[in-house]
């Protein structure tokens, strides 16, 4: 604590008045500034400029100040200020957390089928020093995921949609996808930066009256969920399907029934009565999921060997 008053004074002499959140900051931003390499110069002048001009930018600039990775087979850039080993560390605890709080299912048969598609998909993905672990919990919910580090968990609740395993190995693939993307660490940087740029608005608008402060901090967190949150989930959920359609195939899964699975989830939908707008959801709308795969389809035949 020493260090980050002394550091938080330092900085805070190119801002005169500067609040204890802003100092905080600029604290963490050098910080993370250092540990990564990144040369001061560019850091320092940004203090020249008014107070929350220079800290937004900062807030702005985080992805190239801090953590900036390629998306393995699509070459999309994100930003995630956790690293690798940090990551896997947080998929490891939540996922032993889950295994002691959720039931999980014993049948032979199922956990066999869950088994021998992971180890296949598990196979092809691209994710180094992952401890791959397969479990079969038992929940209605039709879902799905895999934690940071290969710890995947499947509800017995998507079972009846997928169907076989190729409809078991669209799933799989799909959600090793995220993992291997490293949606979760660019989803919690994400929130982290809205979460800043937030509390800067907050101290901007401080002077003003209680009613423009709570007109101007709602209208922030619906544009920053509308503008950046949701649509940045429906990415990373395309993105995902993409990925995980390039697995199946290498894993010798035919991705043709990819297709005839997300029609089927689809169905599923419909008759649960899904009808939130597009523009609310966190995930693609089915139809358009299943018009991007068709189209990605001549590239995933490409992968295709048939076991």
């Amino acid at each position: 604590m020493a260090l980050c008053r002394c550091e938080g004074r330092r900085y805070g002499e190119g801002l005169p008045g500067a609040t204890a959140i802003e100092l905080a900051f600029l604290c963490c931003t050098a910080d993370l500034v250092r540990r990564r390499g990144v040369c001061l110069t560019w850091f320092m002048r940004m203090l020249q400029f008014r107070r929350f001009a220079a800290l937004t930018a900062l807030v702005a600039a985080l992805p190239i100040l801090t953590g900036c990775y390629t998306v393995p087979e699509t070459g999309r850039r994100d930003m995630a200020l956790l690293s690798s080993s940090e990551e896997m560390k947080m998929g490891f605890s939540e996922f032993e957390k889950m295994k002691k709080a959720e039931k999980i299912n014993k049948d032979p048969q199922i956990n066999a089928m869950v088994q021998r598609v992971g180890k296949r998909i598990a196979a092809v993905a691209e994710l180094p020093d992952a401890q791959w672990e397969f479990v079969v919990f038992e929940n209605d919910v039709p879902n799905a995921f895999c934690l940071p580090g290969g710890k995947i968990g499947i509800y017995t609740g998507i079972l009846p949609i997928t169907q076989s395993e190729e409809g078991l190995a669209t799933v799989m693939g799909h959600e090793v996808a995220h993992a291997v993307a490293r949606h979760g660490a660019a989803r919690i940087s994400r929130a982290m930066g809205v979460q800043m740029i937030g509390q800067i608005l907050g101290q901007a608008v401080a002077h003003k009256s209680q009613r423009a402060q709570v007109l101007t901090m709602q209208a922030y967190g619906l544009g920053a969920q509308l503008g950046s949150t949701l649509p940045h989930s429906r990415l990373q959920e395309s993105e995902a399907d993409h990925i995980g359609l390039l697995y199946m195939a290498r894993a010798g899964y035919d991705p043709q029934e990819a297709v005839a699975f997300w029609q089927r989830f689809a169905d599923y939908n419909r008759k649960a009565g899904g009808n939130t707008p597009w523009f609310l959801r966190t995930h693609p709308l089915d139809v358009k999921r299943v018009e991007r795969l068709q189209a990605l389809m001549p590239e995933a035949k490409r992968e295709y060997r048939p076991r």
